[in-house]
């Protein structure tokens, strides 16, 4: 192992809690013990991941929040007393791997609760409304400190709690610490002043207007929060530990807007003034653990930090708080092992969180302690697996229901949480195999069939294997991606497979009856009907190295043309976005988190941003362009960019002998281009 990474793995303690290192593996929704929006149970899925996790090397593990109170049938999470008993039965077993495990509770998600198009339905119909309220009261469970607009829809509103209910919340704490303290739980995580939730609200003065004990002084809206580690230490003694997940700064301008890095602005929620005084304050209540990172739901980017954001993005703030209390802290978000290891060494923190990275590769703290880091598989901050909740104008959470119900799945790993389905079995009758395409979908189809036993060989017309992939991992700050690539080719020689570089495949009928897999990709849409079309610059060809000038017109505000405005902008130049839409990433499958950063980061650039707005004619250095009530506009650019999509190109077509995976099966993202050709395999 690197002697920079030593200090990772030094013992601390929580309170007269000794864990075995500094790995943390924070609390990720769906990764739940109890189940995850569905009746509380023992969840085996949930419990197989922690039990993976904490096998595979972290000190701490978190499993998914629980809410003390369930959304779905309304469910008080200490009903279930056979859920605990099993819960006690699974424990040594945990406790064998010399892991510790803390559950999260939280009050619940109040305005910050995630509303989708089916669920506004059932709130605006009186009636709907009425019959759905025991399955799912949204009342009860989208009330917050005062009256507030929900952060995903206008339509469902948000009503304060009352006092009875907040003696409620708090007494639920106290009885569910007791069971999970009994059934052999180290810990306990109270969730959250921390990105906006419920107990977050309650602090954050742009939401809590109260004029009762509850609001109004920083002693009453911090006072819910003290009251519940109150409650479970006068519950569970004082040696029972208890973390709080904590937002240091809220990094937040109002509802719906963030702060981006660097941005000067007004803090409307925690300040760092304010939260030196509320670490101190919440230590004095009887915290044994602040567990820390920025924002809220309205600033979501600092939470779940997409590839856009800084490394290390909370770091900073977290070292700064540490010098406010006498208890560990944790920073988590898009840290880097080294300088986390570098942080703690120098007693700066003492703890490094970490979430995502656990799904993209359960193994990546012993690879990492065994010096193979370049055997991890990496995350790739898309959220496309594990929090794929949007939100564009017109639509509330536009995320398919599948989704929703299991979270903590991850894009570049289609076994994650999804074992029952995703599991690799031996074939009982090896087989040659073609596969004609050396991108992702390819080398993930050729991967998965040689570990089953049979000979797949990889035909690429290219002399390098990667396909569009090499071109969408260009950018400057798509460094995790150029990771996973590097990866994939890295298995292709470790597992000795075939690949046959600069040979071009014309039919599949050289291959006799050998199954073949087609992972020809897709061609660009052109616009042929708009005049000049031809002096435009596809996508992909400036991201293989094709020079731009400065003023660039970005054809199509979905993520790609979105991304490469980001880039261009980051390098000096000009972007001006052109979207026939009404908002920028009006696609499903893109986390919010992704998409606020770039459409609040435009703004803030002054980046010129065209909505409802179609391409009429490409001129020699301007567009013309026609706006939604009819008028045309010309816009003066050097360069143009074509973002208009693409178009699946499959060598042959399905059949009982022919499999296609990635975009020649249908235009998607990593996630159904991965898990495609994972299930394509398995099928051979």
């Amino acid at each position: 192992m690197d002697e920079e990474l030593n200090s990772l793995f030094t013992p601390w303690s929580i309170g007269k809690c000794e864990i075995r290192n500094r790995i943390v593996m924070t609390s990720m929704g769906g990764t739940d013990l109890f189940g995850w929006m569905e009746v509380n149970h023992f969840d085996k899925a949930g419990a197989d991941f922690i039990l993976e996790a904490a096998r595979n090397g972290a000190g701490l593990v978190l499993p998914g929040c629980q809410p003390v109170y369930n959304p779905m049938f309304g469910q008080w999470l200490y009903s279930n007393k056979k859920m605990y008993e099993d819960l006690a039965k699974w424990m040594p077993e945990f406790h064998k791997t010399g892991a510790k495990l803390f559950v999260q509770l939280t009050a619940g998600f109040g305005r910050s609760f995630t509303i989708s198009e089916a669920m506004e339905k059932l709130y605006v119909n009186p009636v709907l409304r009425t019959l759905s309220k025991p399955v799912m009261d949204f009342d009860k469970i989208c009330a917050t400190a005062s009256p507030a607009p929900n952060r995903w829809s206008d339509k469902v509103p948000s009503r304060a709690l009352t006092k009875k209910e907040i003696e409620e919340y708090i007494s639920a704490f106290a009885k569910c610490a007791v069971l999970l303290k009994q059934a052999g739980v180290d810990g306990v995580e109270v969730h959250a002043v921390h990105e906006g939730y419920l107990l977050d609200q309650f602090t954050l003065k742009y939401v809590n207007h109260r004029d009762d004990e509850y609001g109004g002084s920083f002693e009453n809206r911090y006072r819910f929060a003290a009251e519940i580690v109150k409650a479970i230490k006068a519950a569970c003694g004082n040696d029972f530990p208890v973390s709080l997940r904590y937002s240091v700064i809220s990094k937040t301008k109002g509802f719906r807007q963030g702060a981006l890095p660097g941005e000067n602005y007004t803090e409307a929620g925690r300040d760092m003034e304010e939260s030196e005084k509320a670490a101190k304050f919440l230590q004095d209540a009887g915290y044994d653990m602040l567990n820390c990172d920025n924002g809220t739901y309205d600033a979501w980017y600092w939470a779940h930090p997409p590839i856009y954001m800084p490394e290390n993005c909370n770091l900073a703030d977290t070292e700064h708080i540490r010098k406010f209390v006498d208890i560990p802290v944790v920073c988590a978000g898009r840290l880097n092992p080294r300088k986390a290891a570098e942080a703690i060494r120098e007693g700066k923190i003492d703890g490094a969180g970490f979430a995502r990275q656990f799904l993209a590769d359960p193994e990546w703290v012993l690879k990492m302690k065994a010096g193979k880091e370049e055997e991890i598989r990496p995350c790739i901050l898309c959220h496309n697996g594990c929090f794929n909740m949007c939100h564009y104008k017109g639509v509330p959470n536009d995320q398919d229901l599948s989704d929703s119900l299991h979270l903590a799945r991850c894009a570049v790993n289609a076994e994650t949480m999804q074992k029952d389905k995703h599991h690799i079995t031996r074939t009982s009758h090896p087989k040659k195999v073609a596969i004609i395409g050396g991108g992702i979908g390819g080398m993930e189809a050729a991967r998965v069939l040689k570990l089953r036993g049979h000979e797949p060989v990889i035909y690429e017309k290219n002399d390098h294997l990667g396909g569009t992939f090499v071109a969408a991992s260009s950018e400057s700050y798509k460094g995790r991606l150029r990771d996973l690539l590097a990866w994939y080719r890295r298995q292709m020689e470790e597992l000795h497979i075939e690949v046959r570089l600069n040979t071009e495949v014309h039919s599949i009928r050289e291959f006799g009856e050998d199954p073949v897999i087609v992972a020809t990709g897709s061609v660009p849409r052109v616009l042929k009907s708009v005049p000049g079309h031809e002096r435009m610059i596809e996508a992909c060809d400036y991201l293989n190295g094709k020079e731009v000038g400065d003023t660039v017109a970005i054809i199509g505000g979905g993520l790609s043309g979105c991304e490469i405005a980001y880039d261009l902008y980051l390098q000096g130049k000009h972007p001006v976005i052109v979207e026939m839409k009404d908002d920028l990433i009006a696609q499903k499958g893109v986390c919010l988190a992704n998409s606020s950063y770039l459409r609040e980061y435009f703004a803030w650039k002054k980046v010129p941003v065209y909505l409802e707005t179609a391409l009429a004619e490409v001129k020699d250095g301007s567009i013309l362009v026609k706006q939604k009530d009819g008028s045309e506009k010309e816009i003066a650019c050097d360069s143009v960019i074509s973002c208009a999509g693409y178009i699946p190109a499959p060598l042959a077509q399905e059949s009982k002998q022919v499999h296609l995976v990635g975009d020649c099966n249908g235009i998607g993202n990593l996630r159904s281009v991965i898990w495609r050709a994972y299930e394509v395999a398995m099928e051979i």
